[in-house]
């Protein structure tokens, strides 16, 4: 062998062994970078931006669970950067996601605000951004399950409060069919059949004003409505009742004030507090409406001296079919749907109803709503502000002697 072979030899095995070096040194860096992304807390580019622009709580954890970046709706939830993880069920979701290829994700309840807060439901999910760190998104379905619950108990309980009319016109009907020879039992029974007609025409007339009341879309004919208006067709609507149980509607307050809404539904809602401090109250009394203002808010009650409410029934009187006294309503026909109607009217127009009762002592049904400008097309009389203070002040005390005790 020559001086030339040799020579390429000793190159060949000394590229060789270079290239091993090499890349053994390639394979060592590369290790230790996978062993620096698997701890590495600092976060990826465009990550803050991007929790800077979600709408829910989110935040980055790394393997220890403590939150390197979060956004300001996670700050809710006691998320916040530094700060561990609040609940252990985050904790062990976030534990689970990193053991697993795929996002975890489940349902838990979460306090917001502080450990005395009210407990939220939420959906949290977490997915992973690197070896070390973790994506938590906490979303709150709280209202959302909430509507869900009042619309599976609004389903079921509508299909069993029209069973009753229901199934009472079919055994009229049958009833009528078998007295076909007897029309004294006939007049009687058709006599009922209309009287249940009218009930299940009632029930389904207020279920689709409620259910209209609850639709997402706005009112059509909103306008500025003024209160008298309002007030006029609600008592008027309500004469006939009033007559046939004896009880007398008495009138009061302020006039000439002005709210911005839908005067047929405004009509209604006061007609409601108004059928039911007339149905509520004894023979040969009587039932205020009164008007005042106060704050720049108009505000309508309706009193009665009827039997009154009490306070276990107050926190549930404007839930849907809920009825203080069962028995009574059944006899004048409630549906219990008339004061959830005044509340979602009320608040569809930006209002609220405040109820005062006592049993034995009657009670105040007090719709409460912005008091707007008169319209500009309209003329106003002149009159003097001391005059208009004085006609405040002499509403709000005729309000509080119906009471007979201050509101």
């Amino acid at each position: 062998m020559d001086t030339t072979q040799l020579a390429l030899l000793a190159l060949a095995v000394g590229v060789v062994i270079g290239g091993s070096f090499a890349l053994v040194i390639v394979l060592a860096l590369r290790a230790r970078a996978r062993a620096r992304a698997e701890t590495s807390a600092v976060l990826p580019g465009g990550v803050r931006e991007m929790l800077a622009a979600m709408d829910d709580a989110a935040a980055v954890v790394d393997s220890s669970s403590t939150v390197l970046a979060a956004s300001m709706p996670a700050r809710d939830f006691d998320m916040r950067e530094g700060s561990v993880l609040p609940s252990e069920e985050l904790k062990n979701l976030a534990r689970t996601a990193r053991g697993s290829d795929s996002p975890g994700m489940q349902r838990m309840q979460l306090r917001r605000g502080s450990t005395l807060g009210e407990p939220r439901l939420v959906a949290a999910r977490a997915m992973s951004l690197s070896p070390s760190l973790l994506l938590i998104v906490v979303r709150d379905i709280t209202e959302r399950e909430r509507d869900e619950d009042m619309r599976r108990d609004f389903v079921a309980n509508t299909s069993h409060e029209l069973k009753t009319p229901v199934g009472a016109v079919s055994l009229l009907s049958e009833a009528i069919e078998s007295a076909a020879d007897d029309p004294a039992q006939v007049r009687i029974f058709a006599a009922r059949l209309t009287a249940e007609a009218a009930r299940l025409s009632g029930l389904t007339s207020r279920i689709m004003s409620l259910s209209r009341l609850q639709a997402t879309d706005d009112f059509s004919t909103v306008r500025v409505v003024a209160v008298d208006e309002v007030v006029a067709s609600a008592v008027d609507a309500h004469a006939i009742q009033a007559d046939s149980a004896d009880v007398e509607v008495v009138r009061g307050g302020v006039k000439g004030l002005y709210i911005r809404g839908d005067a047929q539904i405004l009509s209604e809602a006061v007609g409601n507090l108004l059928a039911n401090a007339i149905a509520y109250s004894p023979s040969g009394s009587s039932v205020g409406v009164g008007v005042r203002v106060a704050d720049d808010v108009v505000e309508i009650a309706v009193t009665d001296r009827g039997i009154g409410i009490g306070e276990a029934d107050q926190q549930r009187i404007f839930e849907r079919f809920y009825r203080a006294d069962q028995a009574r309503s059944r006899r004048t026909g409630g549906t219990g749907l008339g004061l959830s109607i005044v509340k979602h009217a009320v608040q569809r127009h930006g209002g609220e109803v405040v109820l005062w009762s006592r049993p034995g002592r009657g009670s105040t049904f007090t719709i409460r709503l912005p008091r707007v400008d008169a319209p500009a097309d309209l003329p106003q009389p002149k009159r003097k502000r001391k005059k208009a203070e004085k006609s405040a002040r002499a509403a709000a005390s005729d309000l509080a002697t119906m009471n007979g005790d201050t509101l």
